[in-house]
């Protein structure tokens, strides 16, 4: 399949290197130029433009938040000119707001364009595995053209959500809430047993092996007690945008959701300190051992 790919950051050059090594041919573009290096090496295709990526049989992007996507896409005219004969169906795998969606999901349809959202839960590694869990939504047609391509080289499996874009979109801001959350009660609780001498270590090996096994409590755990704020496989101020994003939808759904403004003031305080560009999950975690003097 022709493949563009526009956005190439940790997640997008791991999902842009599943879809060459399943064979597709993939023509890449990206604001910096070294991950469009890498893959070139890698058989990849270089497009001088945004506007060059976005054509093919299926156009992916992965760009980090609205403003980003909004400036790729949108204000430099690329979506305006767009033909769905030379772009069927535009993928954005990004977590983007609710209220965004929507209108790219309107500016699609304007320009006869399949326009599918299928933001992707997981991290870089477990993208270059082609392990992730996709959210996909949008009208039938489209996403069922690209259902085989996201299950063949992209995710371990894919959920459904209905024919309105944003669905997906509402859907990963909520369990990326759900994580931050869970964070910050790990946070919690190891300053609470900090304050009587035991090790967060010891308090994570705990629940990761009994009450709580998986790859929040037993992987952020890990990272927590160990303080390991770099390399950074989700910056903290992407963190802090991602639960901003909650709040937002949660206001425009009449929707109360005091733990989110508590978790963005920790993130706030977080981006004051200048951690901004390390592991949000340590970044998180680890304020509430600060703030208890851990």
């Amino acid at each position: 399949m022709n493949i563009g790919f526009i956005g190439l950051g940790n997640m997008g050059s791991a999902i842009a290197g599943r879809l060459l090594e399943a064979g597709h041919s993939l023509r890449v573009w990206n604001r910096s130029p070294e991950p469009v290096r890498r893959l070139e090496e890698r058989g990849a295709q270089v497009a001088a433009t945004a506007e060059e990526a976005f054509r093919g049989d299926v156009v992916f992007s992965m760009l980090s938040d609205d403003q980003v996507t909004r400036a790729v896409l949108v204000d430099s005219g690329v979506l305006a000119r767009a033909k769905a004969s030379e772009t069927p169906i535009h993928v954005n795998m990004a977590t983007i707001s609710v209220a965004f969606a929507d209108e790219l999901a309107e500016r699609h349809g304007e320009r006869g364009v399949g326009y599918v959202a299928a933001p992707v839960l997981g991290r870089p590694d477990v993208a270059a595995a082609g392990k992730l869990t996709v959210l996909l939504a949008g009208p039938r047609q489209a996403a069922e053209f690209v259902r085989p391509l996201l299950e063949e080289a992209v995710g371990q499996k894919v959920w459904r959500f209905g024919e309105r874009a944003s669905k997906a979109n509402v859907v990963k801001l909520a369990v990326n809430f759900m994580l931050a959350a869970a964070i910050e009660s790990m946070g919690e609780a190891a300053a609470l047993t900090a304050g009587y001498g035991i090790e967060p270590r010891d308090l994570f090996d705990l629940i990761g092996q009994s009450l709580f096994p998986g790859p929040v409590y037993q992987g952020y755990g890990r990272l927590i007690a160990e303080a390991r704020f770099e390399p950074a496989g989700f910056k903290a101020r992407l963190g802090l945008k991602d639960v901003r994003l909650a709040l937002a939808a949660a206001e425009a759904a009449t929707t109360p959701m005091p733990m989110g403004s508590l978790i963005r003031d920790s993130m706030l305080e977080a981006l004051a300190r200048g951690e901004g560009e390390k592991e949000f999950g340590v970044v998180l975690g680890r304020s509430a051992l600060r703030r208890a003097g851990k």
